[in-house]
Parts: C-alpha cells; sequence; structure tokens
C-alpha cells in the first residue's frame, strides 16, 4: 500500500513510462533542473539525464513544434505547458498540425504524443492562469482529452496516453496536486473512454471532471448524511473519447441529471454532455438537465471573487435539493 499525492503521482507516472519505453522523453520549460513550476516533475532528470528531460527556453511553439517532429520521426513524447492558459500561444500546431496529420496524410504519419498542463482555478492565479479548457480541445477531431481527478487516475491515464497512437492533451488541475491517496498497487492502466463511479446512488445523476468531479462526491456525501438523497457522481476522466454508456446508464435509472462544470456556461462540456443525455435518455428523464458552471466572465484573482465564481460544495448541494424536490 502506498499514499501518493497527486503531483507526486504525475512525476512517477512520467517515470514509468521513461523506464517501460527508451523512445519516451520528457520536454517543457523547468521541468528538468527546477523540477516544474508544480514541483511535479522532480527527480526525473537525475534519473534520465538530460537527453531524455529536456528544459526549454521560454517558447510554447518550440515545445510543441519538437515534439510533433520527434513524434513523427517515431518517438513518443511528453510534452508540458506550464498552463492550459498557454495553449492559446501554440494552438496552431494543436489543432492545425498535430491533430490533423494523421488525417492529412492517411495514416502514414502518426503523432503519439501527450501534452501535460496544469488547468483550472481556486490558486487565486487571475484570469490568465486558471482557466479550465477541456472543452476547447474537446471538439478538435483527432486529439484526445484526459482531465484525471485522483493520483490513481494520474497513474492509469496517463500509462493509456502514453501508449496511445494519438495525440492526448493530459489535463493536470492545481488544485488537485496536494491531494492524496492510498493505493494497492502503483503500475495501473485505465482504458481511455472509461468513466469512473465516485458514489452511488438512485435519485440523480452528478456528472463532474477533474476537481468538480471531487466537489460532486463530497457534495453527495453530504447530501446522503444530511438530507437522505441519494446521488450517484460519474467522474469522466476522458471527454474524448467519451464513456457514453455509463452517462445513459446512470440517466436511466436516476431521471435526473447534472452537469458540474468549471468552464463558462456558453459552449461549456457539460453543453455536449446535456445534448446527447436528450438524444439518447429523453423517454426516462424526470425534468430537465442542469448545468452548473462558472460565469460567463474571466476568472477573478481575489479569494472571495474566485471563491464565489467556481462552483462549490455547498452551490452543489444547494441546487441538488433544489432539483430533486421539484423547486
Amino acid at each position: 500500500m502506498a499514499q501518493l499525492t497527486y503531483r507526486e503521482s504525475v512525476s512517477l507516472a512520467i517515470a514509468q513510462a521513461m523506464r517501460k519505453d527508451p523512445k519516451v522523453f520528457f520536454i517543457g520549460e523547468d521541468v528538468g533542473a527546477a523540477g516544474g513550476v508544480f514541483k511535479a516533475t522532480v527527480g526525473l532528470l537525475d534519473e534520465f539525464g538530460k537527453d531524455r528531460v529536456m528544459d526549454t527556453p521560454i517558447s510554447e511553439q518550440a515545445i510543441l513544434g519538437a515534439a510533433m517532429g520527434a513524434a513523427m520521426a517515431g518517438l513518443r513524447p511528453i510534452a508540458e505547458i506550464m498552463f492550459s492558459d498557454f495553449l492559446a500561444v501554440c494552438w496552431d500546431i494543436v489543432a492545425n498540425q498535430i491533430a490533423k496529420t494523421r488525417y492529412m496524410s492517411d495514416g502514414q504519419i502518426n503523432i503519439p504524443l501527450v501534452i501535460r498542463t496544469a488547468n483550472g482555478g481556486g490558486s487565486k492565479f487571475g484570469a490568465q492562469h486558471s482557466q479550465s479548457l477541456e472543452n476547447w480541445s474537446m471538439m478538435i477531431p483527432g486529439l484526445k482529452v484526459v482531465a484525471p481527478s485522483s493520483p490513481g487516475d494520474v497513474l492509469g491515464l496517463m500509462n493509456s496516453s502514453v501508449k496511445d497512437p494519438d495525440p492526448v492533451i493530459f489535463y493536470e488541475h492545481k488544485s488537485l496536486y496536494a491531494s492524496k491517496e492510498e493505493l494497492e498497487s502503483t503500475e495501473l492502466s485505465i482504458p481511455l473512454g472509461q468513466a469512473n463511479v465516485l458514489h452511488e446512488g438512485s435519485d440523480i445523476t452528478i456528472i463532474g471532471l477533474a476537481l468538480m468531479a471531487q466537489r460532486a462526491k463530497k457534495a453527495a456525501v453530504e447530501l446522503k448524511e444530511k438530507h437522505n438523497i441519494n446521488a450517484k457522481v460519474i467522474d469522466l476522466r476522458t471527454l474524448v473519447p467519451l464513456d457514453l454508456q455509463s452517462i445513459k446508464s446512470a440517466i436511466n435509472e436516476t431521471g435526473l441529471a447534472m452537469t458540474v462544470e468549471e468552464n463558462p456556461r456558453l459552449c461549456g462540456w457539460g453543453a455536449e454532455i446535456s445534448s446527447l443525455i436528450t438524444e439518447h435518455c429523453f423517454t426516462n428523464l424526470k425534468g430537465p438537465v442542469t448545468r452548473l458552471t462558472t460565469p460567463h466572465v474571466p476568472l477573478p484573482s481575489a479569494d472571495i471573487l474566485e471563491d464565489n465564481t467556481i462552483p462549490s460544495v455547498d452551490v452543489i448541494v444547494r441546487e441538488v435539493i433544489k432539483k430533486v424536490k421539484g423547486e
């Protein structure tokens, strides 16, 4: 039995991939000597050396350009973009080059790379360093989108991401880095496209991702203990591929659905989930799908403002009670 933090599991997952496959290498800003700005890659440079753990200049275009070229040549890079917000700087490479090359080459060129990036709010870093951008990448054909919510999921999903023949964007939530989990084994593999039920229940289905999945789980515990409401909580874990079967099964059982999203309401990932639920489960729905999101504003940096912008456990509990009781 081992206790790992989310932060430690990132470093371990990368090390495991590099030990198993000499074609895997790691590249990014301050990932080597500094151990990463969030200290999630400590020890990798010491173990694997500068040939496989490469510190780069401050250039997101250079990082992903180098990673793409290496992947085209047969290597399996793991590239770090320090903050997911910085994907905007190199989005052409991601959306127009990395995502489309396999298709445009008629399958002759694969791009087996993983783009790791720190995502989400809760750290009061302000509007340009706090966004949750999973929905940006989920709508680009050719990309796979992963967002683990626990140390075990980091290990299992990174293992599958590195082995995948297609490019994967691996969103690590900054507010989860300090979270801990007891693991019976650290040799884990979780297939991409397999959701996880964090809490069983029959009154309502709450669907979350990353930090929101963990907050939904805490809310479900409170709802059961204090309000006699049994909520099923689904942690999607990956948006592409999406585990639609688990969503359908849960909704057909409970009849009520709520998404909890750390993104603005307009075009958030929950809008697509809501559409799919309406399309596939309409006759079993007892009411419309409810979406909890951030307001359509840049995330503030002031403590009280950010705390009131991102869906909290209290907000989830309050909205579930209203929905289940028909208020």
